[in-house]
């Protein structure tokens, strides 16, 4: 593609000379560029790309994009290069990129059907159930989310560590899925992703929220702009590509965000409740350890539905998927099928059995509110006593740490607190700040809690004090394969983790 018609796709840009090379690539990163590579300089949280301008150039960029209060750096950056290539300036590079990966790759989300969901808690799962109910109903679908990449029947694991990848990444999956033929692509559309314009050029048809809860302050700063952040996805509707199909926001009457996101959305919302009146909602609810029951009263009648995922939660994220399969007309028996042909979703309540004497669930659980929502789950199928291994990341919203520790000092009979994910913070030194949630819960070390490092060693310290009955929740890992400590990502699976520490204590006897 010839530069000029790229940049046809950008809204402000102003360029230093008039070449028009032929561009045969996108980069953000410059050890990526290629001869012929348009190089985005992106501000990062750690690095600018602007800094690395020259050596885009020396590895062959044909044109280079930047930010215009960069300029200075700019100028300094590409004055020692012997050909410098042309200069692109934009209000904005990371909207820039978005706007670009999306012309570069022919805008692939208006020959899709996009679904986004955001929220604070059950993106992971609702994803699954719309893919599910979907695929049922004969279509075929597209995946972007923590877990897991999908394309149609191609199924990867996620390992960047990014629930939204940066919009370059975004548009080339859209891309594939084009390519293949998908019908629908779902995307969990994360505040973060919002905010920093990954999501940029998606062209939703359908947005779906699921809740909010204060996360994230570390880069929203306050509640409310955490909230706003998540509003975009809503806004974004009113400007999205017109497919022919009605766009249609997806909101939980039960959330107190639900009335604000009502007045940013498209005339056409379906909302969906337990306790408030809403268009979708669940009534003779029952919740056991091998699942939920509950009837769903919809506009085209009610339907009786068994999941194999337990907690209230559950019953939230199914009404929040059949709202969504209602909103492309698929029929009650249809949504039933698929709703109870899913089993779980990885490392989201999942339980590990070696013939041990008590139960081991591992789980996602990484917020406060998502930790008190699993342990409300699992308190009344317990026994014996509920204790729960977790922590916090590292470089990361520290408000999580203190309140983790309040909701496992009201909630768990005993907490092992370990580390997860401590990146360059000194692991010990999160446990002490957790611990101080714990003790003002009324909590004490030895009799309610101890701290254990190393998280093998407090997974197998938790293990051999369980007694016949007890319940083990090993949370805030879930599906993920590593750990992060510094800057290198150690294997880790806590699933695999769990039943190797089994093994060698069942061995051992």
């Amino acid at each position: 593609m010839r530069l000029s018609t790229l940049l046809e796709g950008l809204r402000e840009k102003q360029a230093s000379r008039r070449d028009d090379p032929d561009i045969r690539g996108i980069a953000y990163d410059s050890r990526r560029v290629a001869p012929g590579s348009l190089f985005v300089a992106v501000p990062g949280f750690h690095l600018d790309g602007h800094l690395f301008l020259a050596d885009a150039a020396s590895r062959g960029a044909a044109a280079v994009v930047v930010q215009a209060d960069r300029q200075e750096k700019v100028n300094q950056t590409l004055s020692a290069s012997a050909s410098p290539p042309p200069v692109i300036v934009v209000p904005d590079s990371r909207r820039a990129l978005a706007e670009l990966a999306a012309a570069f790759f022919d805008y692939p989300a208006r020959k899709l059907k996009v679904i986004g969901v955001t929220g604070t808690d059950g993106k992971t799962t609702t994803t699954f159930l719309i893919s599910a109910m979907l695929e049922t109903a004969g279509y075929s679908t597209g995946l972007i989310g923590t877990v897991d990449f999908k394309v149609g029947d191609t199924v990867w694991y996620n390992d960047t560590r990014q629930t939204t990848p940066e919009s370059l990444e975004v548009q080339e999956l859209l891309n594939r899925m084009v390519a293949e033929k998908v019908d629908y692509a779902i995307i969990e559309s994360t505040s973060h992703g919002l905010a920093l314009e990954r999501l940029t050029g998606c062209e939703y048809d359908v947005a779906v929220f699921t809740n909010l809860s204060s996360d994230h302050l570390d880069f929203h700063r306050t509640r409310e702009q955490y909230l706003r952040d998540k509003a975009r996805l809503f806004e974004m509707l009113g400007d999205a590509y017109d497919k022919g199909i009605a766009k249609t926001s997806i909101l939980n009457a039960d959330d107190a965000s639900c009335s604000y996101l009502c007045r940013l959305s498209p005339p056409k919302i379906i909302t969906y409740g337990v306790e408030n009146t809403a268009c979708v909602m669940a009534k003779d609810i029952e919740l056991s350890a091998l699942g939920t029951r509950f009837t769903a009263i919809t506009p085209l009648g009610e339907v009786e539905l068994r999941l194999a995922m337990g907690g209230m939660f559950s019953v939230y994220n199914a009404l929040a998927s059949v709202s969504v399969a209602l909103s492309q007309c698929i029929e009650l028996a249809t949504i039933k099928k698929a709703l109870e042909s899913v089993k779980g979703v990885p490392g989201r309540l999942e339980r590990i059995d070696q013939g041990q004497p008590f139960t081991v669930i591992v789980d996602y659980a990484h917020t406060p509110a998502a930790l008190e929502k699993v342990l409300l789950m699992l308190r009344p199928l317990t026994r014996g006593k509920l204790v729960v291994v977790f922590g916090c990341a590292g470089e990361r919203d520290r408000g999580r740490r203190s309140g983790m520790g309040q909701v496992a000092g009201k909630l768990a009979d005993f907490s092992v607190v370990t580390s997860e994910d401590p990146r360059s913070e000194d692991p010990a030194a999160i446990l002490d700040e957790i611990e101080k949630g714990l003790l003002s819960s009324g909590r004490q070390a030895r009799n309610d809690y101890t701290k254990v490092v190393d998280r093998r060693d407090a997974i197998r310290y938790a293990f051999e004090n369980a007694a016949p009955g007890d319940l083990v929740l090993l949370a805030g890992k879930g599906h993920e394969k590593c750990i992060i400590v510094g800057n290198e990502r150690i294997p880790w699976d806590d699933r695999e983790v769990a039943r190797e520490v089994l093994r060698e204590m069942m061995n051992d006897k």
